[in-house]
């Protein structure tokens, strides 16, 4: 069979493109570039992403190619979850889920290039991944086989481990240290070891991108984040570059750090770790501007819709018609989101102290209570009255109601 695995060279894909190429399969392996090199090289390196290319073609690959996808991927998938402010159950900024999609995406378009008809990927069958990845690649080519042979036969951490010894397979992971990490320019997930019993704390060995607390630089740092219409920039740096050092500043202060016990699509759940600067400080701040821009009724409509849409992006469902109908109710009100945020990044959160807007809606003229107060203060009481009609009318009929029913004493 022909295949095309994604491969991240970590221990799971690495035992798997070992095993399909013993069993006579030909295999393209397809690396997708998301940033996690940028992270862990530094800006720009390609080293780590090389070498995992060259690992693949090591282990018997007929191919590895790498994609370069950091801009398409924060361009076309993490600002559009950024525009509503998507954070699953209210905390994770869904690095790895926004991921997926666009994985599921480049599978098929190198499965086109080399005229394969099967994709297969690393997922187990109690994560997430294998929904939104398949559902992915469904709904772009239908005709595609996709393969989860670690959903068919398991394997635990502790026979993969032993089997890429076994095979000369080289993996990072350690039965010490068996961490299983995804990371993108949007985040980075931690899982397994440890960190599956929910009362063990999460070691400092697990993080990377972020500072351990107490060790931060005194002061904290404080950014400026412009947006022109949603979408943001800080000191002329755009797209993945500007996600890239926010990433950096945010981390060095301790901000992003996840700990939460998440539900999975597939209804159990589970302990996930996350580090997340960057995106929890392009949300603070998107938040914030949303706030000074939009009218109340927009700000109680569009906290509804997007819990709605960080649900759509965990659950695997970024193809639905319904994400797409809320992209363009974001698109209508990012046309008057222009302006810029302050935030101070100390002690492990960014906290935000300043905005303007040209779009604002504040007046301070009318909430100031000194000098220059323009509010109408005398037609409050008219208001109340208006207000609170529907409340004291029922109000008397309820009395009325309850002086018919008291009986009457003789």
């Amino acid at each position: 069979m022909k295949i095309v695995l994604a491969y991240s060279g970590g221990l799971d894909t690495s035992v798997l493109l070992k095993q399909y190429i013993l069993a006579g399969h030909e295999v393209v392996a397809m690396t997708a570039n998301l940033g996690e090199s940028d992270m862990v090289s530094g800006e720009g390196s390609q080293d780590a992403l090389e070498a995992v290319r060259r690992k693949a073609l090591a282990l018997g690959a007929k191919d590895a190619v790498l994609i370069d996808a950091r801009e398409r991927f924060i361009q076309e998938y993490a600002y559009k979850a950024l525009a509503a402010n998507a954070r699953y159950q209210g905390v994770y900024p869904l690095s790895a889920a926004l991921s997926r999609p666009l994985i599921a995406q480049l599978l098929v378009e190198t499965a086109a290039a080399h005229g394969y008809d099967a994709v297969a990927h690393g997922c187990t069958g109690k994560g997430n991944d294998q929904v939104r990845i398949e559902v992915g690649v469904r709904a772009a080519a239908p005709h595609l086989k996709t393969l989860a042979p670690l959903r068919d036969t398991p394997l635990s951490r502790p026979d993969a481990l032993a089997y890429a010894q076994a095979h000369g397979v080289p993996v990072s992971q350690t039965a010490a240290k068996p961490y299983s990490v995804d990371a993108n320019l949007w985040g980075r997930s931690i899982e397994a070891g440890v960190l599956e019993n929910p009362w063990n704390a999460p070691p400092e060995d697990a993080f990377d991108w972020t500072a351990t607390p107490g060790t931060e630089p005194a002061g904290g740092s404080e950014v400026i984040i412009a947006f022109e219409r949603g979408v943001p920039s800080m000191n002329g740096r755009t797209g993945a570059d500007l996600v890239f050092e926010l990433n950096r500043i945010a981390g060095a202060n301790g901000v992003g750090r996840i700990d939460m016990i998440e539900d999975r699509v597939v209804g159990l759940k589970s302990r996930e770790v996350y580090e997340c600067p960057g995106s929890v400080t392009l949300i603070e701040a998107h938040i914030a501007l949303e706030r000074l821009v939009l009218t109340r009724d927009e700000l109680r409509t569009k906290a509804g819709l997007d819990q709605k849409y960080a649900e759509i992006i965990y659950d695997g469902q970024w193809s639905a018609p319904l994400r797409g109908a809320l992209d363009a109710f974001n698109a209508q009100l990012a046309q008057r989101m222009t302006g810029e945020v302050r935030l101070a990044l100390i002690r492990g959160r960014a906290v935000v102290t300043g905005s303007r807007s040209p779009f604002a809606l504040y007046d301070e003229s009318l909430a100031t209570y000194g000098h220059g107060d323009r509010f109408r203060h005398d037609a409050a009481g008219g208001f109340i009255e208006i207000w609170g009609l529907p409340v004291a009318a029922g109000a008397a009929k309820a009395a009325a109601a309850a002086e018919r029913s008291t009986p009457t004493l003789v």
